[in-house]
């Protein structure tokens, strides 16, 4: 069985150099998603894969994609989800 680490947001911030409400909105728009999320304290878990994707969005918006391009690029085909 391979044990993977866990984050929350704030660490997910501290590992990509955002800031936590970035990564909040980012969050809210669809662009990550919690892998996981505490019955008692509902905080909410990324893991490796979730630093990743946040890596590939801060080079695509360095590289000034809109954060609607950037979603297109990022997600399977037929599963987008309307821009707020």
């Amino acid at each position: 069985m391979a044990i993977h680490n866990l984050y929350l947001v704030k660490d997910l911030a501290r590992l990509t150099g955002l800031s936590i409400e970035t990564v909040k909105y980012y969050l809210k728009i669809g662009l990550i998603f919690e892998v996981g999320r505490s019955p008692e304290t509902n905080y909410r878990y990324f893991d490796e894969s979730t630093i990743n994707r946040v890596n590939s969005i801060i080079g695509l918006r360095r590289d000034r994609y809109p954060i609607k391009k950037i979603r297109e690029l990022l997600e399977p085909e037929g599963s987008q989800v309307e821009l707020l």
